[in-house]
């Protein structure tokens, strides 16, 4: 189900359901959008924590899951995009209600661990957007602000994307795309949300995870036969991805391994797509139709993220 698309003007929910998010780039990411939308902040967002909760955590997890929950119910809310990722997100799928999105679809945005809720939503029929959070917004430019709103009230396929994408393999493939983080990939297999890997073109993102982890998380995949049910895959950030020191800070070496894990199982990869962690976080629909051509280095996305 592709979620109707939201009009400028519309409220736009704000939460934080997994880690905290810094006052000064929550207004910095607000303030990005501009006048596109009015904007709703739950409250635990600026509240204080209560006493006992982790500091990895924006608030209790049943504070965190009512807020969501309230969002998701709330028929003025048309887009949920959420404050900020970090762990979270996963102990509070159990108490979110799929009934809710099902009954009034309202695409939800975010990225990196926030990967967790966007399978929820897929697991729920319901496509959401990979995208910048809030609290990254204020850091990139305005053209991938620009784009989130567009993709958020332009009911039309984003189409070839201008992106220098570089092969390592032959040919064209077609599939779903499924952009997500590589951890979270790895952690949601055998949940009621394992990311929809049969068939699909996996768009990947990392942060701060040594070569050798990357290694785990794809081995992993294989192992539980994931891997090699992909069609394709093209890479984005590897954000600080590299050996502590006296190693030198490059991600070289996480680039090779990832590399190598996916043709040991014949999966052919493109790289260079400007989503992760980086400079860049352009946003994408998530299980959208797409086409990458690894010989002409390109990315076609064939469905809009709203209708």
């Amino acid at each position: 189900m592709i979620p109707p698309r939201v009009r400028r003007g519309d409220t736009i929910g704000v939460c934080a359901p997994a880690g905290p998010v810094r006052e000064d780039r929550l207004r910095a990411g607000i303030a990005r959008l501009g006048d596109a939308f009015r904007v709703r902040v739950t409250p635990a967002v600026t509240a204080p924590r209560a006493p006992g909760t982790p500091d990895y955590l924006a608030a209790a997890d049943e504070t965190r899951a009512a807020e969501l929950t309230a969002l998701l119910a709330d028929p003025d809310v048309r887009a949920i995009v959420l404050a900020r990722g970090g762990y979270g997100l996963m102990r509070i799928l159990p108490r979110l209600d799929p009934e809710l999105l099902r009954r009034d679809p309202k695409p939800i945005v975010g990225f990196s661990d926030a990967t967790a809720l966007l399978a929820w939503a897929y697991a729920a029929g319901v496509r959401g957007i990979h995208g910048p959070m809030i609290g990254q917004l204020g850091e990139l430019g305005d053209d991938d602000a620009a784009a989130l709103v567009a993709l958020l009230t332009e009911p039309r396929p984003p189409g070839r994307r201008p992106w220098a994408l570089t092969g390592h393999g032959t040919g064209m493939r077609h599939g779903h795309l499924v952009p997500a983080n590589l951890t979270l990939v790895s952690v949601l297999v055998a949940t009621p949300w394992q990311l929809p890997l049969a068939g699909a073109i996996a768009l990947l993102e990392e942060i701060g995870e040594r070569p050798y982890e990357l290694d785990r998380y794809l081995t992993h995949l294989t192992l539980t036969a994931q891997l090699p049910q992909l069609r394709g895959v093209v890479l984005g950030d590897l954000t600080r991805c590299w050996d502590p020191p006296p190693a030198a800070p490059t991600s070289a070496a996480a680039l090779a391994t990832v590399l190598e894990r996916f043709a040991a199982v014949g999966v052919p990869v493109a790289v260079g797509a400007p989503v992760g962690h980086g400079h860049r976080n352009e946003a994408v629909p998530f299980g959208a139709a797409c086409a990458l051509d690894l010989d002409a280095g390109t990315l076609d996305i064939l469905d809009a993220a709203v209708a």
